[in-house]
């Protein structure tokens, strides 16, 4: 006989609030997220404060600044966008108003999420961020789609299995499942991150007094019970494929043998982000000595943002085979990994991932003397079947690898086949190139970008980029399934709530200003907060965290001076 488990104290409050929540009106929704605003700002310094000590980081050096713009910050940002998308939608206006739309090969729809005001403009100078619809869907489905918004959602209870790694992902995935999916919440912290449980439950407290959201914490027994609890209707789970598939198949030779078979042990609709391998594609140029120190410099930031422990963050460099700058840029890109500020390996596993990820690399180069030390492995070969393409090794280890063509178009179409058909995950990809060379690529760059298999997609710009726009929309690519999971099934984030998005395509600036300048690019945006080397990175996060909670013309300006002497 099957046995049957009575549901936790938090899930069975939780069941009976959520019709309470499903049958809420839009405005009534819109004064809870609102109610949480103001306690979100009055915790931002503690939760910046204890997420620094349990990372091993100094609160006033400039690699806190990684705090402000991977915790607070962007859950503030989103919380605004979201309330402005439920406002128009209380008030009857269509969301996207005045939103730029564009057609994109394949028959797919454009909309413009970045640039979306003239804040933006100021805040981002340079950078551009599109969703792109899935064939077929045109302006007018995406209008609707953004017209539902707040509404019509599954509903039921969900439990979000938060991230360990990046603090702002548990509580963004809590207001993804109220708004997108009329779920109530019960969000259970990985242990690495249990330290954000008060802080979190300041910033959901209206839900929480209304019986909409719990925050729990717990080992991994924790999380299988919970999961399986009669009450919990749905699961959203942020980690790896491994968890992924031990939640819905079960763990060791049977679970595997069950998802094989197809036979789910878990009866309940599931979604994930769960990373992979991520690809950065360098295009041969005539790059200057300058871009190749700044590009390193940009793939550096894009490998040791939070030390590799990033779903984000690029494991295999693709470079071109004739491309007659490689062995300089590889040469810039390893003193740029060394000369990284220091950073501890505070994630559970990072030296044994680390130590696997160097077997079989005789070549393997260690560029620092950490506990965990950065790893380069310069030479993998592209056509192995090598475990630096098929494993996510999250943590500070960097392969390279090489492809042939003579031609700019030639070796990307190369490297968009290798990425689609050589590397674990579809989460994202980027591609780097001078401006130059995109020009002359012309509609095949689009149609590289279109060919891509990723969720996102960055030109010149990190793709992690995409998961901080609160109107862009962060996932895997469309199509994966429970026994082919990929990089996740679903999407989060989308304050706009468009509708069957495919990815998003974030662009940059090639060159910083005022170097940008010097040579007719034209953008003055500088070196970006985000760069591990950026040295008033901390000052940055902060000045941003306060002129998003109160804008102001000289917030914005101290916003400005601080990012232009980074």
């Amino acid at each position: 006989m099957e046995q049957t488990h009575p549901s936790h104290p938090d899930t069975a409050a939780l069941r009976d609030a959520a019709a309470e929540w499903a049958a809420l009106p839009v405005g009534e929704r819109l004064e809870l997220l609102l109610a949480a605003r103001p306690r979100l700002v009055a915790v931002a310094d503690r939760w910046v404060a204890e997420s620094c000590r349990a990372k091993g980081i100094g609160v006033d050096t400039p690699t806190a600044g990684e705090e402000w713009l991977t915790g607070p910050y962007p859950l503030l940002s989103y919380l605004d966008a979201l309330a402005r998308t439920l406002t128009a939608v209380r008030d009857g206006r269509d969301p996207l108003r005045g939103a730029r739309f564009a057609a994109r090969p394949g028959g797919r729809t454009a909309v413009r999420v970045l640039p979306f005001d003239r804040v933006d403009r100021l805040l981002l100078p340079g950078y551009r961020a599109e969703v792109w619809l899935a064939p077929g869907v045109d302006e007018a489905a995406a209008r609707a789609g953004a017209r539902r918004a707040g509404r019509g959602g599954p509903g039921g209870v969900c439990l979000v299995l938060g991230a360990g790694n990046v603090n702002s992902i548990a509580p963004l995935d809590v207001l993804y499942q109220l708004f997108a999916s009329d779920a109530v919440v019960l969000l259970k912290l990985n242990p690495v991150n249990e330290y954000l449980a008060p802080v979190l439950e300041e910033v959901f407290a209206p839900f929480v007094a209304r019986g909409f959201v719990r925050v729990t914490t717990g080992d991994a027994a924790v999380g299988a019970a919970l999961v399986a609890d009669p009450a919990v209707t749905r699961v959203h789970v942020t980690g790896s494929a491994a968890t992924h598939d031990a939640i819905v198949f079960g763990p060791g030779p049977e679970g595997a043998a069950r998802k094989a078979a197809g036979r789910p042990l878990l009866d309940k609709p599931v979604t994930s982000e769960l990373g992979g391998v991520g690809p950065v594609v360098v295009l041969p140029g005539a790059w200057s000595r300058a871009d190749l120190r700044y590009q390193a410099r940009h793939v550096a930031a894009q490998k040791l943002g939070n030390n590799g422990f990033n779903c984000a963050a690029v494991q295999v460099v693709v470079l071109p085979e004739h491309w007659a700058a490689r062995e300089a840029f590889l040469d810039e890109l390893r003193a740029a990994l060394r000369a990284a500020p220091a950073r501890a390996s505070y994630y559970p596993g990072a030296g044994e991932r680390r130590a696997r990820a160097a077997a079989g690399h005789p070549d393997a180069e260690l560029l620092d003397a950490a506990e965990v030390p950065r790893t380069l492995l310069p030479g993998v070969v592209a056509t192995a079947d090598d475990a630096a393409f098929r494993t996510e090794f999250f943590g500070p280890v960097l392969a390279v690898t090489t492809l042939p063509g003579r031609t700019a178009a030639e070796f990307l179409d190369r490297a968009v086949e290798f990425c689609n058909s050589s590397l674990a995950g579809t989460l994202g990809a980027g591609i780097i190139g001078h401006p130059r060379t995109l020009r002359r690529l012309g509609p095949r760059l689009e149609e590289a970008v279109a060919r891509l298999r990723y969720g996102t997609v960055g030109v010149n710009c990190w793709t992690a980029l995409g998961y901080a726009l609160p109107r862009a929309v962060w996932g895997a690519h469309p199509g994966h399934t429970l026994t082919d999971v990929g990089s996740g099934i679903g999407v989060v984030n989308n304050a706009l709530r468009l509708p069957r998005a495919e990815r998003t395509v974030v662009t940059g600036p090639f060159r910083p200003v005022p170097r940008s300048l010097l040579t007719g690019q034209w953008s003055t945006a500088p070196v970006p907060p985000w760069f591990v080397d950026n040295r008033t990175a901390h000052r940055t996060g902060r000045l941003l965290m306060d002129f998003t909670a109160r804008p102001s013309a000289r917030g914005l300006a101290a916003v400005l001076v601080s990012a232009l002497r980074g």
